[in-house]
């Protein structure tokens, strides 16, 4: 309890300010479409994360990667935590660019993404990455607001895009 409670603590507080002589030039909001470098980035760096061990009090859970961009514009992982897997994500701090959910298992008939997973960027309008450990290589989905619909498509192993579905 105590650590979930940590856990949204974390996820409410505001990044430190930024002087502006060092600020790098950022879109006003996060694109509801992940930017091909942050794709490539967690299709490499996400996929490391994948079959670790949580550690926690938390018996199933799902790892949570925080993804935002570094004062030179390169992805880097903000955040990593674990998640209660039966419980969906809280809104992501200001600046989060990206969220990567690990599912240690698969909770749909259909490997892919779960209502939970979609609920979360309807409401967040902030693309998603979802990465299955139950398999090798571990498969991956980005989940995005898509012309007005949340949509999914799969993601290969170094980035490469599948078409978009409902």
């Amino acid at each position: 309890m105590i650590a979930a409670l940590l856990f949204v603590a974390a996820l409410a507080a505001e990044p430190a300010a930024v002087p502006p002589e060092t600020a790098v030039s950022t879109p006003a909001s996060p694109s509801p479409i992940a930017d091909t470098d942050l794709r490539e980035f967690i299709a490499i760096a996400g996929r490391k994360v994948a079959g670790r061990p949580v550690e926690g009090h938390y018996a199933t859970a799902d790892k949570v990667l925080l993804i935002r961009r570094d004062d030179k514009g390169y992805p880097v992982i903000a955040a990593s935590m674990g998640f209660p897997s039966r419980q969906s994500l809280p809104a992501p701090p200001t600046g989060t660019l990206v969220v990567v959910r690990f599912h240690q298992r698969s909770e749909t008939v259909v490997p892919g993404p779960t209502a939970d997973d979609l609920a979360f960027v309807k409401a967040n309008r902030l693309p998603l990455f979802v990465v299955g450990e139950w398999a090798r290589p571990a498969p991956m989905w980005e989940v995005a607001w898509v012309d007005g619909a949340v949509r999914f498509r799969t993601i290969g192993e170094v980035g490469e895009i599948g078409p978009w579905r409902d």
